[in-house]
């Protein structure tokens, strides 16, 4: 066996081992473990595709369950809707798979950000205009509908 044969396998090898190791300690985007394994030194001469769809056959990488992870994790830290499908989409989970993921976790936006505000503001209600328009921003920033955030601030 030649040096390079043996070098690709071996690489090969390392380059499964890392994704998997990845996996192992949290849940990865097909796009995101592309991006991690390439610019590891032993991922020159290995196809990288070839190896994540064979994760995907053996079910290590799924991109389903990472977005239904990745959802609840955001939504216990308090983020909204919007910035939440952000997200995934700069993770290249595609738009069906981020609706099934946040329909599947059956998720009372209004509770959330209603959360949100209390934590942060108290149960006070905002007086001035210059409280309520901090107020929007704050759950603004954290990815919230307008709907929700007019509602919740009264504008």
């Amino acid at each position: 066996m030649s040096k390079l044969a043996f070098s690709k396998k071996d690489n090969y090898t390392r380059c499964m081992n890392s994704a998997i190791y990845s996996l192992a300690m949290r849940e990865h985007s097909r796009l995101e473990l592309f991006n991690k394994l390439k610019v590891k030194d032993f991922a020159e001469g290995v196809d990288l595709n070839k190896l994540l769809d064979e994760l995907i056959e053996n079910n290590y990488l799924n991109e389903e369950r990472f977005a239904e992870c990745f959802v609840r994790s955001r939504v216990n830290r308090g983020q909204g809707r919007l910035k939440i499908t952000n997200e995934l989409q700069r993770k290249g989970i595609s738009q069906s798979l981020i609706q099934q993921a946040i329909d599947k976790n059956e998720i009372d936006w209004y509770e959330v950000a209603t959360e949100q505000i209390e934590k942060k503001y108290g149960e006070t209600t905002p007086v001035d205009y210059k409280e309520k328009t901090k107020r929007m921003r704050f759950l603004s920033s954290r990815g919230f509908d307008t709907y929700i955030i007019r509602d919740l601030v009264g504008a």
